[in-house]
């Protein structure tokens, strides 16, 4: 059995889902915003809220 080298454009694949607008992080704020979930993550390891395996 073979790859489907099928071009056709009705199944819609071959294209990467869209992220709203509202959801983009600008380029140079991504390192602040882990930063900010890796605090959250600690914080919350620190309560016992979550427990880490």
């Amino acid at each position: 059995m073979g790859r489907d080298d099928s071009k056709s454009k009705g199944t819609n694949k071959q294209s990467l889902p869209q992220t709203p607008k509202n959801m983009k992080i600008a380029p140079n704020k991504v390192k602040e915003e882990i930063a900010n979930e890796l605090t959250e993550l600690h914080q919350q390891a620190k309560k016992g809220k979550r427990k880490m395996y």
